[in-house]
């Protein structure tokens, strides 16, 4: 007897698709059979066409609690990740008050989150000026690895790190560092009121470029382990194909809005497009697709970066302002997916982006995957179904998005967590930690 089976002609496992039968006990997978294949079940729930995956992991979420709880939050951070299918966030050490610099934070942090959350979370630590020696207690406290800003973070209490002293906190502790790879020497002045080509014009590719390197200079003369978040400047792809032909321990991520957002179609005064890197132009997206395609690129993520509508400048649109994020945790994929299928990939190429190659960057390898021994972390999604995206049904606590009136491909009708559905007000989320060996 188990507890429970779901059945779909579309499991999404093994990297592939296939008609399969899931087999739940305590939480965990204990078979992956045929379709038809018999099980004695408390419940047997058959899906029929709609997929069944794996659910999604966001390695890249600001829920900015405790201090900017009015931005997001806990509660309303994960209740939208579970819409969207991601069953595991790891939270960013900024934007919330205290930052994640030291052990002291980390546990003012997870005591803020208590009870409320509805998906299993993760934390980041920080990387900042002078806390070096702090980052083997909090490493071994079981954040996940270490974030570091290369150019200003957007708020005074996290400040950038230069490139010595990102070599100096990769010396200080052997962990996945993260870097928002950004030059301050590229970045030129914005003053308003700004529209989003002057935006765009004063955060170059060459920004990128140039942080990338520095990052790559890091990893190279320490060993480290150096992942680049939210790559947008395809000029910066190179560099990362050579540190990797190199066998540096090098790695990069990219967006949604990256991947599916166009400079040449943000009207001046959009300010809920507004982010750090910019989006830029399709011929980019173009190549940030292929280097996702051949594995260069080895996930997607939401950089969930929301805010309070005030702080967006939506009434003025001046763009030098504006605080630069895009909320996103619910929506990604749908917004992966609907430009994934027009470009000939598949469903299981999302789920790799999306699912298993984030967990695998953190090192949860029972998360983002179905297969026997794995956690029962699953999502019924209807990938033919559309929806138009209407801001007030997302449960993001600041609903404001890119992506409002567009119409997307693909439902998530129900995900499951350890084997439960999420739903009601019963708050079953778990905190991760790194495994310490």
């Amino acid at each position: 007897m188990v507890e429970l089976v779901l059945r779909s002609r579309r499991v999404v496992a093994g990297g592939g698709e296939r008609a399969a039968a899931v087999a739940i006990e305590a939480g965990t997978i204990v078979a992956v059979g045929g379709y038809d294949d018999a099980f004695e079940a408390a419940v047997d729930t058959d899906l029929g066409e709609t997929a069944l995956l794996p659910g999604l992991v966001d390695t890249h979420v600001h829920v900015n609690e405790p201090g900017r709880t009015e931005w997001e939050g806990f509660a309303s951070a994960t209740r939208a990740a579970a819409a969207g299918g991601v069953t595991v966030i790891v939270d960013m050490p900024l934007n919330s008050l205290p930052p994640t610099v030291d052990v002291a934070a980390l546990r003012v942090k997870q005591a803020a989150a208590s009870g409320q959350t509805f998906v299993d979370v993760g934390f980041w630590g920080g990387a900042v000026p002078g806390n070096a020696a702090e980052l083997p207690a909090l490493h071994a406290a079981g954040v996940f690895g270490f974030k570091a800003f290369l150019a200003d973070s957007g708020v005074p209490e996290f400040p950038p790190v230069s490139a010595a002293e990102l070599r100096q906190a990769l010396e200080a502790v052997d962990a996945q560092f993260v870097v928002h790879a950004e030059d301050p020497e590229h970045l030129g002045e914005l003053t308003g009121p700004a529209g989003y080509a002057a935006f765009l014009g004063s955060r170059p590719a060459e920004a990128e470029h140039a942080a990338v390197a520095t990052a790559i200079g890091a990893a190279r003369s320490t060993g480290g382990r150096v992942h680049i978040l939210h790559l947008s400047a395809a000029s910066a792809l190179p560099l990362i194909a050579a540190a990797r032909a190199d066998g540096l321990r090098v790695t990069a991520e990219t967006c949604p809005h990256y991947l599916t957002l166009d400079a040449d179609h943000i009207p001046d005064g959009a300010t809920e497009f507004k982010c750090c890197p910019p989006i830029r132009d399709a011929a980019n997206a173009d190549q940030l697709w292929a280097a996702l395609a051949d594995g260069l690129i080895t996930c997607v993520v939401s950089d969930h970066s929301p805010c309070t509508p005030e702080l967006k400048r939506r009434d003025t649109g001046d763009f030098a302002v504006a605080w630069g994020g895009i909320a996103s945790v619910q929506l990604g994929l749908p917004v992966v997916w609907s430009a994934a299928r027009a470009r000939g990939h598949s469903l299981a190429d999302v789920v790799e982006w999306m699912a298993r190659r984030p967990a695998d960057l953190v090192g949860l390898h029972t998360k983002g995957r179905i297969e026997v021994g794995a956690d029962a972390d699953l999502v019924a999604f209807d990938p033919d179904d559309t929806f138009v995206v209407e801001p007030a049904r997302l449960h993001h606590k600041n609903p404001m998005t890119p992506y409002a009136g567009k119409q997307l491909n693909g439902v998530v009708r129900t995900t499951w967590l350890r084997g439960q559905a999420v739903a009601g007000a019963t708050a079953r989320g778990q905190f991760l930690s790194r495994r310490v060996a």
